[in-house]
């Protein structure tokens, strides 16, 4: 009987502690919306360590707002096509990945200033700094390969054949990147050192990954699936599959905080799925939060636990079929919190 006792309080304890842990994810609301006038679609949003700036990506140019108050800070011009912004604040440099340019271009991070542009392989998407290698890093998604850039010399030292789409990429610091491959269903492991692909993962049953974040003390990668709505947790020594949660349709991005042990999926279809990492093998679902329909990337500042997701309003759909058009000047970027 004690023993039976002591089993029913644990459980009781643990069960109070999940709801406990649900109910702060319950409180994240919008806290703000800051509107961008300018014309052009988007893809990735970017907070600068360490500082009040706010980088979003926005047709041909890349909007730069102080991130608390949403004012205006600036823009780097000439990014056609622009998907990501990525950093080195050691060299006080920016960079932007130019999808239609098939370039990279770098920027003075204190006065906005285009220093260069680097070119890449074909439609580079996502833009990542492996602080392991020092090394600028782009997922080019029409050529199937990685540029690997020294910020230093402003080269490309290498190129990485993926074999597929690479959509997006977060690293171990410890040699090791892992990018989602968006059309094979499958995490690829990069030994940044010897610049080779070392391992093919499967996502399976998660298909076509496209956010990525990654707990360097659990050693746990999130991968967001949106094509059947899955949160797909593996662990990042071998390769396992830990957990699969179910999210909203559309996603694009994923973010964690490693303060507060959330992990946010941003969901196309116009919600927040949070979950909540109880232990590494452990997580549940604690909200699902409403956004607004197109919120399909985001950004989480660890610094204010704020997170930043690009939108906007869009017509209705054609009667015969095809995409929505985007509302001309109804550009914004969704402030969440607690």
């Amino acid at each position: 009987m004690q023993v039976y006792r002591l089993i029913l309080s644990t459980i009781i304890l643990l069960s109070a502690g999940m709801i406990s842990k649900a109910q702060q994810a319950n409180k994240i609301h919008l806290l703000n919306t800051f509107h961008i006038k300018s014309e052009g679609g988007w893809d990735y949003i970017a907070v600068q360590p360490n500082s009040n700036k706010l980088y979003v990506s926005h047709g041909n140019q890349v909007n730069i707002l102080d991130k608390t108050t949403g004012d205006s800070l600036g823009i780097i011009p000439n990014t056609t096509g622009v998907h990501g912004i990525e950093f080195v604040p050691s060299l006080n440099k920016g960079y932007t990945s130019n999808g239609r340019l098939n370039n990279i271009t770098v920027f003075d991070l204190k006065t906005n200033a285009i220093l260069s542009q680097i070119a890449t392989g074909t439609n580079p998407d996502a833009i990542f700094y492996d602080e392991f290698s020092k090394k600028i890093i782009t997922c080019n998604g029409r050529s199937n390969d990685l540029s690997i850039i020294d910020p230093v010399t402003e080269k490309v030292v290498a190129t990485i054949a993926v074999g597929g789409k690479p959509e997006t990429l977060v690293s171990n610091n410890r040699g090791k990147v892992f990018v989602n491959i968006e059309d094979k269903n499958e995490i690829e492991v990069i030994d940044i050192t010897k610049n080779i692909v070392e391992k093919h993962w499967s996502l399976l049953p998660g298909e076509s990954p496209t956010g990525l974040a990654y707990d360097a003390t659990t050693k746990r990668l999130f991968a967001g699936c949106g094509d059947n709505k899955l949160l797909v947790i593996i662990n990042a020594e071998n390769g396992s599959i830990v957990d699969k949660l179910p999210i909203g349709a559309g996603c694009d991005g994923v973010g964690y905080d490693a303060v507060q042990k959330l992990i946010y999926t941003s969901n196309g279809e116009g919600t927040m799925t949070v979950v909540k990492e109880i232990s590494k093998d452990k997580f549940v679902v604690a909200a699902t939060i409403t956004t607004k329909k197109s919120a399909r990337t985001l950004a989480v500042d660890e610094a204010t636990h704020k997170i930043y997701l690009p939108a906007a309003h869009f017509e209705a759909a054609p009667a015969g079929g095809g995409r929505s058009k985007m509302i001309a000047g109804s550009f914004q970027v969704l402030v969440f919190g607690q």
